[in-house]
């Protein structure tokens, strides 16, 4: 439709020229007509291939717009999703870093705790019975070692800290026999150790002449009285598996101050 008015248009101007050219025909004469006529064809025809590039690039234009106008809504689709994405890594970190301070505040935590623990393992070792010190000793020393290292993780230092409070509580319900030195009235003695858990610790020479005990009150070593080294002799070859198992009656004396 619209290419038949542009035609019916162009009819027109081309009748009025003709009616212009004819009414001045007198005058221009039948070369002249000829010479309008063919300039309003061209005239004409150009305007049409300007009217057909035209609706060209129109149709160029709708179709970019269309192609634009869909890109827009996949964008803004898009930006929507990663909106939504950013915001819930956004909550992700914020919930990474109250999770690190939390860590940080537990492990300082940690720390002061063991520290304490430590303090009060190594100062009932001081104040136990005196047995096994070397071994007890380097214990300690290997714990503090360990505590210092910024290298070992915390669970690390608390497994081995828990490790030295479980030997240290099973003293507490064994019996052993080992050699060691005591000093009694400022005479060394080699002597047999009997430990009765954490109870009593007694020590006995190697001809079985002489025996005595640890004094907690005193915090020395002491003898007793002959009459005791029968019953240490016989619980030191039970400790040792030298006999069999049987009840006994030791001397227990004073146990604090």
């Amino acid at each position: 439709m619209a290419r038949w008015n542009e035609w019916r248009h162009l009819a027109a101007a081309g009748l009025l020229v003709t009616a212009t050219a004819a009414g001045a025909q007198t005058a221009a004469g039948p070369d002249s007509l000829a010479a309008t006529v063919r300039k309003t064809v061209e005239a004409a025809r150009q305007t049409q291939t300007k009217l057909d590039d035209w609706s060209k690039d129109r149709k160029d234009l709708d179709l970019r717009y269309r192609n634009a106008k869909a890109n827009l809504s996949y964008l803004q689709e898009r930006l929507a999703r990663e909106t939504e994405r950013a915001t819930a890594l956004d909550h992700d970190v914020a919930e990474l870093q109250r999770s690190l301070d939390e860590s940080t505040r537990l492990k300082e935590g940690i720390a002061d705790t063991m520290s304490v623990v430590l303090d009060r393992l190594e100062a009932a070792v001081a104040a136990d019975l005196p047995f096994l010190p070397e071994e007890r000793q380097a214990r300690l020393a290997n714990l503090h070692k360990t505590m210092a290292q910024g290298d070992t993780g915390s669970a690390e230092k608390l497994r081995i800290l828990l490790e030295a409070l479980l030997v240290e509580a099973q003293y507490g319900s064994t019996v052993d026999v080992t050699p060691a030195e005591v000093v009694v009235d400022g005479q060394t003695i080699h002597a047999d150790i009997l430990r009765v858990g954490r109870l009593a610790i007694y020590w006995r020479s190697p001809d079985g002449k002489r025996a005595g005990t640890w004094d907690p009150a005193r915090r020395a070593w002491t003898e007793l009285p002959a009459s005791a080294n029968r019953v240490i002799a016989h619980s030191i070859e039970i400790a040792a598996k030298r006999r069999a198992n049987e009840l006994v009656s030791l001397p227990i004396g004073r146990i604090s101050r």
